[in-house]
This record gives structure tokens, sequence and C-alpha cells, in this order.
């Protein structure tokens, strides 16, 4: 299984995973052209991708899907809600959208869709079952015990610490913006992120913190925050776990 976050952040959000033979993206957030070069790195290329998975309708998930759509009529699989509701939604040929339901298969690999608290149509994280076990949950204001469920025996995680509570606070943000962040349908903090990962019966192979954002958190904070939680509660070995993906660079974690 390869997962690969090719941009994680409020400019744009993107994953390629691979696991037993199935390439998917989950989310589509950064312009075609630099998903292309990504795995064009990764020696993918995009016209064999499987499908597209998407999280939820905001621009930051979905801004190079209309391209991608209608230069490779890739498959692109989310709730209906969540279709109806995108910006680009027009532009899309409808015959590439596919409702994901509760999940489906595609080849070896079972995806589940699982629903995540966040001010959106109908937004769900991912679960991606076959021989490894993936889960993504980015975008969601707290976690639920449905949420909480679906981490739950994944070898590789990928999880929103989108934002310090102090910093957000003392951010240039208006206060209106401020509260959406910290409200239930908002945003994961540090802390939260933390929490959620100390109360996994069986902690991942690897945790991707996700989302972080540029202005109310810092790559340094996040990881401090989580690790010193998940420390005090007797789990020491939490920081060979824990990678911190960017804006910008593409974070990759692999198990043979």
């Amino acid at each position: 299984m390869q997962v690969s976050v090719l941009a994680s952040g409020s400019k744009g959000n993107s994953i390629f995973i691979e696991l037993d033979g199935t390439r998917v993206l989950v989310d589509a957030g950064i312009s075609a052209r630099r998903i292309k070069k990504s795995l064009a790195e990764l020696q993918v290329d995009v016209s064999t991708l499987d499908g597209i998975f998407i999280t939820h309708e905001h621009r930051d998930h979905i801004n190079g899907l209309r391209t991608l759509s209608r230069q490779y009529h890739l498959p692109i699989y989310t709730r209906e809600d969540t279709f109806r509701s995108m910006y680009c939604a027009a532009e899309v040929p409808e015959e590439c959208f596919h409702e994901v339901g509760d999940g489906l298969r595609l080849g070896k690999v079972r995806i589940q869709a699982f629903n995540i608290p966040h001010d959106a149509a109908d937004p769900v994280g991912y679960v991606l079952s076959g021989s490894r076990k993936c889960t993504v949950a980015t975008d969601l204001g707290f976690v639920t015990s449905n949420v909480q469920a679906a981490m739950e025996q994944s070898d590789v995680l990928v999880l929103e610490a989108n934002h310090d509570p102090e910093l957000l606070r003392q951010g240039s943000y208006p206060w209106p913006l401020k509260q959406r962040i910290l409200g239930n349908r908002g945003h994961l903090s540090n802390s939260d992120a933390a929490w959620a990962l100390a109360r996994l019966k069986r902690r991942p192979r690897q945790v991707l913190l996700a989302h972080l954002s540029a202005e109310n958190n810092r790559p340094e904070v996040a990881r401090d925050t989580v690790l010193d939680i998940l420390r005090q509660q007797g789990i020491q070995d939490a920081a060979s776990r824990l990678l911190i993906t960017s804006q910008e660079e593409r974070v990759s974690y692999q198990i043979n």
C-alpha cells in the first residue's frame, strides 16, 4: 500500500492511494496539472486511476476536478448532494458521476464512506480496505463515535490537525470565521486529533496529520501537541509513527 498526500491545507487537498492494484485519488483540490505532475513523479499515469473520491464540495477539495473529468473521463464517486452542490457540477460530464452511497468495491478493495460533521452538503470520510486498511478523516468539527470506529484498525490514517485554538483566537481571522472553525461542524484541533489517536485500541503504523492551517497552526506546534498528549497517555513510540503533511510538498508512506 502506498499513501501519498499530494497536498493538504486550506489552499488545496488531494491524496493518492494505491492498494492491491487499485489506484484512487481522495479529493482533487489542486490543479489538474499539479496532480498529473505529482503522480508522474510517483511513476503513475493519471489515466490509470480507478476513480476520484470526493469528501465534500468545498473548492479546496475539488478545484482540479472539472479539468480531470473532461480530459480523462475518470469516474467520480461522492454523495449525490455533494455532487449537486459543487460549483462546477454543470461542467463535469454527467456520466462521470457515481453515487458512492455507503461504499463500493473496486477490484480487490472495499471503499466505504462514513459521515463526518462539517459545514457541507453531505460530507464523508473514506476507508479503503483490502490486504491493508487506510482511513481518511479530515474536515470535521469533532470526532464522533462513527468517525472513531472508522479509524480503528487502520494501518495508515490521514487525520486532520487543522489548528491550535490559541493561535486561532489570536490570529487575524474575523470572529465569525473563528467561530465556524472552532464549532462542531468546523475543523479539528491538534489536541482533538491527539485524543482521537489516544482512544484507538490499535494504533496505526503511520499517522499523517493533515489540513494544517497556514495561519492558525505550525507543523512543530501540531507535532508537539499531539506527541505530548500521546506520551501523557503512556504511548511512547508515537514519534516514529507520525508524519506532517504539507500544502506545498508531497508526503508519502508505503507499506510493502
